[in-house]
């Protein structure tokens, strides 16, 4: 039996906009039943009013990138001067102030829409490289933040056992590595999932996981079914290191040892080769987009769309959080592609949706989120249609409004299993999210 009902003034539901949606969700926080052509709210039914879309994925994470926010918009540089003020941060973390900083992410990512995150995490160790007690206290944090602050989370567990193919770790990366595949491989199979987490795995690139390591992080992911994520090609410098020691791309790399295949997504996919977009799209490797960290980057622009025409399917991630917007990552995807090509319309308001929430909620292994459907897991998020922003469009141009003019500070409410994460506006478990941030940055800024 329903345990409760929300009546949706609108929703999206895959492929146009449906008015007044009764939404019955049941024991086991999925949705019980969908009815359209409700007029007006059943008795007792909780009212979001506005467009309501199933919750976003972000397919990409790195919690800790939130503290770097406008401190690295001083002076010019590249990725790799960005990368010496992230290493400065990471030294900083520990399992109590990483979980503070991951709560406070989380819960402004359930702000902005998102019921679901993929956690790129590579922190492992105490600095200088040895074990927690447990040695999976910083993953174990992760996971009790994202519980805290009412979204899932899908850990993607980081091998990351070098500085550059083969070289030893650099001091600021000797807390990353467990030495060896099969180390880490050992460490990461004492996590278990629970109702809200799952456990995943990641490659952190090319150049951090040795040639003949990268099956042994495949086939623990293989053997468990679990979704597996490589940065690819996000650098230039990375693919010519990368022929210089293998005489390969990247890409043609990961698919000699097996990496490739329809559980692994491939994240940035920025500077890929005609073979490379043909190899992902032939094994329906899929790609994570995450256009506001390319940008502020400097990175370039993927072939996002040469790659969905091959057969990657598309995802999006915030990455370094220079902001937490999938609405703007999704727009930026469409605006990227428009400005390389010089032609509008690439994808419609729906396909960048499904990006953003049932390909997106694929990619860290539910298949059972990201549509409004009976059966499916109950995680939404209502977008207002009378702010500033989005006033003025029809309704039944919500999807459009919701990609094309919305922002994160358009989402009016999250509920995930049912439940109302935010409400109005407002957290429902984190009551000051800003001070929640501020706190837990300036902790580990140092």
């Amino acid at each position: 039996m329903p345990v409760k009902t929300y009546w949706l003034e609108h929703s999206w539901l895959g492929a146009h906009v449906e008015p007044g949606v009764a939404l019955e969700v049941g024991a086991n926080g999925r949705i019980a039943a969908l009815r359209t052509g409700v007029d007006a709210p059943p008795p007792g039914a909780e009212v979001l009013r506005g467009l309501t879309v199933p919750g976003l994925a972000n397919a990409h994470s790195h919690a800790f990138h939130r503290a770097l926010r406008s401190l690295v918009q001083v002076g010019s540089g590249t990725f790799w001067t960005w990368r010496e003020f992230m290493y400065q941060v990471a030294q900083n973390l520990t399992p109590d102030t990483y979980f503070a900083l991951a709560r406070a992410v989380y819960a402004e990512m359930a702000l902005a829409g998102i019921t679901n995150v993929g956690e790129f995490h590579y922190v492992h160790h105490a600095p200088g490289g040895a074990p927690y007690a447990d040695p999976n206290a910083m993953g174990e944090a992760l996971i009790e933040a994202a519980a805290e602050a009412g979204i899932r989370i899908t850990l993607l567990d980081t091998a990351y056992l070098s500085s550059g193919f083969g070289e030893a770790p650099n001091p600021h990366q000797v807390r990353f590595s467990d030495g060896t595949a099969d180390a880490w491989a050992e460490r990461v199979s004492a996590l278990k999932p629970r109702g809200h987490a799952l456990i995943g795995a990641a490659i952190h690139s090319v150049r951090a996981v040795p040639a003949g390591q990268l099956a042994t992080v495949a086939r623990w992911a293989e053997e468990r079914q679990a979704p597996l994520h490589v940065h690819l090609s996000e650098q230039t410098a990375e693919n010519e290191a990368c022929r210089a020691a293998h005489g390969r791309t990247p890409t043609q790399l990961l698919a000699d040892h097996g990496v490739l295949g329809p559980r692994t997504t491939g994240v940035h996919n920025t500077h890929l080769t005609d073979g490379d977009i043909a190899l992902l799209g032939g094994t329906t490797t899929g790609t994570c987009m995450c256009p506001t960290t390319e940008r502020d980057l400097a990175d370039g622009i993927g072939p996002a769309r040469r790659l969905q025409q091959a057969g990657s399917p598309l995802s999006l991630g915030s990455d370094s959080h220079a902001v937490i917007d999938l609405l703007e990552e999704a727009r930026a995807m469409e605006l990227n592609e428009r400005l390389s090509s010089r032609t509008r319309g690439h994808w419609t308001a729906n396909a960048l949706l499904t990006a953003a929430t049932a390909d997106g909620h694929a990619a860290l292994g539910l298949a059972d989120a990201g549509r409004l459907e009976a059966g499916a897991l109950a995680d939404f998020t209502t977008i207002a249609l009378d702010s500033v922003r989005t006033a003025g469009p029809l309704p039944r141009l919500g999807a459009e409004t919701a990609v094309f003019a919305a922002t994160a500070s358009d989402v009016r409410h999250t509920v995930v299993g049912g439940r109302h994460i935010v409400r109005d506006g407002s957290h429902t478990l984190v009551p000051d999210v800003a001070s929640a941030l501020s706190e837990s940055i300036a902790a580990v800024r140092g």
